[in-house]
């Protein structure tokens, strides 16, 4: 098991029921100092493994990242029951969805499409942290912490292709980075990063699995693993970064 911050004592993770989020959620409840885990999930038939969980300290709680009424809630309700969060984990992301693959070239490329990557990979994730923001301004040490993808960094494009979950992701960095600057006089003792979580054994990237050697294919619980150790590692100036599964800095 990862040894978590010391200081981490309640956490949010949202994008909780499946996936690399799934793992997170695990992987924090079996930490000895975690007295809270608040789980987010969109869809009740997708979250049958987190709502099957049975931990007294984990509370789960229906919500979509796209709607900022649903978000307030989310947060009120925690407000109600703690001051503070220490580690916030945003994991909700789209890649493809029904009818929805990324685009391989220009021709395929739609208004709605576009749209639908923006909402759900970059805007979501800033409705979320412009509302966490009272529960992460206190004087502990505290994690917040964004899936981004490496296919995000513009100076790594060397392929092109997957226009919308490029350039969402792409303008998710920007956020946090912009984010964590405001951060630092609101809320100092907060790093806010943005994760690559390497090629993950997901629903994500099922489809596109076939040209992954194994090696670098990961199991859920190897990625969130390799992620608790990189929050773990990060000090106040590395707030506003954009780190791999390994610990390298990614370029923007």
């Amino acid at each position: 098991m990862i040894s978590v911050d010391r200081f981490l004592k309640t956490a949010l993770v949202v994008g909780g029921g499946q996936g690399i989020g799934l793992g997170f959620v695990r992987r924090l409840l079996a930490a000895d100092d975690v007295e809270r885990v608040y789980a987010t999930y969109r869809r009740l038939e997708s979250a049958t493994e987190l709502l099957a969980i049975a931990d007294s300290r984990l509370c789960c709680v229906q919500m979509d990242i796209t709607d900022e009424s649903q978000i307030a809630a989310v947060i009120h309700q925690i407000q109600t029951e703690t001051k503070a969060l220490h580690y916030v984990i945003n994991s909700v992301g789209v890649l493809h969805e029904g009818q929805m693959q990324p685009e391989k070239s220009l021709r395929q490329i739609n208004s709605e499409q576009l749209s639908r990557y923006f909402q759900v990979n970059c805007i979501g994730a800033m409705l979320l942290f412009k509302q966490v923001q009272p529960l992460i301004a206190h004087q502990d040490r505290s994690i917040l912490a964004t899936i981004s993808a490496k296919v995000g960094s513009i100076g790594d494009n060397h392929s092109g292709g997957w226009y919308g979950y490029r350039a969402s992701k792409a303008a998710l960095n920007m956020f946090i980075r912009t984010t964590a600057i405001e951060y630092k006089r609101r809320c100092p003792q907060a790093i806010l990063v943005a994760l690559h979580p390497g090629t993950t054994d997901t629903r994500l990237s099922l489809p596109f699995q076939r040209n992954v050697p194994p090696e670098q294919l990961f199991s859920v619980d190897r990625t969130v693993g390799q992620l608790l150790a990189v929050m773990a590692g990060l000090e106040s100036s590395d707030s506003g970064e954009f780190f791999s599964w390994d610990g390298s800095r990614l370029p923007w």
